[in-house]
């Protein structure tokens, strides 16, 4: 048996932009290497100043609902060691409740929807209003099927040129975590693969970056 691990988050680098509207991280030394030298030290303490919607990142029901969970409050068995559902979308803007198939195979499952967006990553196209987004009945339809989590690779799960937000406000109140800005949905396969995504457990927080990476095992000959 062979593992294959797959990256699915975008790294942060100092001044990115990720959403519009939200400036980029800035990432400076509180103590560079000189500095620390005089204290008998060769090491440097980075420091990061940063919202929480910066690069690949997670939503919890606190970013939309007060009494909700925050980040540090979201359960790790939605978020670790997940079986994954990969919805192929590719080529939609309005990505609708026909392309989910059978609700029995999504129970429990952390639905990724590939849309293919994330190939636009750093320009300002992908962070445009032309972004691929989930109509209001999909999220319904993914409470109703018990889902873990909902991500996708694209700018929001949100049509962003409406006021509205009924996808996050649908699943952020049944306690369903969202993944925004994933990368290379690709590479996963449809089935069989498991999801780990996990962000630093900061209090206060609806919102935060994360490492989110799926592995796939391979049996036989590969």
């Amino acid at each position: 048996m062979s593992r294959a691990i797959v990256e699915l988050s975008h790294p942060i680098s100092d001044g990115m932009l990720t959403c519009p509207g939200l400036p980029g991280p800035r990432i400076t030394a509180e103590i560079s290497r000189e500095q620390s030298s005089l204290i008998d030290m060769t090491c440097e303490i980075a420091r990061v100043d940063m919202v929480g919607a910066t690069g690949t990142y997670i939503d919890a029901p606190a970013q939309y609902h007060p009494d909700g969970a925050d980040v540090a409050e979201l359960p790790v068995e939605r978020l670790c060691n997940v079986p994954i559902v990969v919805i192929r979308a590719p080529g939609l803007r309005a990505v609708g409740p026909d392309v989910l198939g059978d609700p029995a195979r999504l129970w429990g499952k952390a639905i990724l929807v590939h849309t293919g967006w994330s190939a636009k990553w750093g320009s300002p196209v992908y962070r445009g209003p032309g972004h691929p987004f989930l109509v209001g009945e999909v999220a319904e339809a993914l409470v109703a099927a018990n889902v873990a989590l909902v991500g996708i690779d694209s700018l929001d799960i949100d049509d962003t040129s409406l006021p509205t937000r009924p996808c996050h406000h649908t699943l952020l109140g049944a306690g369903i975590p969202v993944i925004e800005h994933m990368a290379n949905l690709d590479a996963v396969p449809d089935t069989g693969a498991r999801l780990v995504a996990l962000p630093a457990p900061v209090r206060g927080m609806g919102s935060f970056p994360l490492r989110a990476v799926a592995w796939i095992e391979y049996h036989g000959g590969r």
